[in-house]
């Protein structure tokens, strides 16, 4: 369970770093490759590795991350990051990370004809279409599609919680 849950962290990591405004990555890198070079998914990034989840989400998958930006982890109330960041709070951080990451190659083609779907940390989200957007959990999918070798990244403006 741990390795499934450091996986998906991983795959989650990726996506946060993937470069939003990018419509297809690079399939020779993984998900948290990708996170890392986009440069707008540091937090994320920093969330993966805190919660040693790199190593998971660097592996095989696929993973489906919806990733948020540096500017939906500052959207959360004040010290809620922090606080997640602690050693003590590995657990939970995990639990948030897990719950961006959906098991599966899941592309926007699919996404849109779903109306949830179950995360790796084990709970499900909503996932719903209001005019021509896409909401998850109330989060709005802002990029899509971005491949990595190891699964697909979506881009969301807020971070969803369990």
């Amino acid at each position: 369970m741990k390795n499934f849950l450091t996986l998906a962290l991983v795959a989650i990591l990726a996506i946060w770093s993937a470069p939003a405004a990018t419509a297809q990555a690079d399939t020779d890198k993984d998900i948290v490759d990708i996170a890392v070079e986009a440069g707008t998914f540091n937090t994320l990034v920093a969330a993966v590795q805190a919660a040693d989840l790199v190593d998971v989400l660097k592996g095989d998958g696929p993973f489906t991350v919806f990733a948020p930006t540096d500017e939906a982890f500052a959207a959360l109330p004040e010290g809620t990051v922090e606080n997640l960041l602690k050693p003590e709070n590995k657990d939970q951080l995990i639990a948030v990370l897990t719950y961006h990451v959906v098991p599966g190659k899941v592309t926007s083609a699919d996404v849109v004809k779903l109306t949830e779907a179950t995360t790796v940390q084990g709970s499900t989200i909503d996932i719903k279409l209001k005019g021509d957007k896409v909401l998850v959990d109330g989060a709005t999918v802002v990029a899509v599609d971005i491949a990595a070798k190891n699964g697909v990244i979506h881009v969301i403006d807020a971070v969803i919680l369990p």
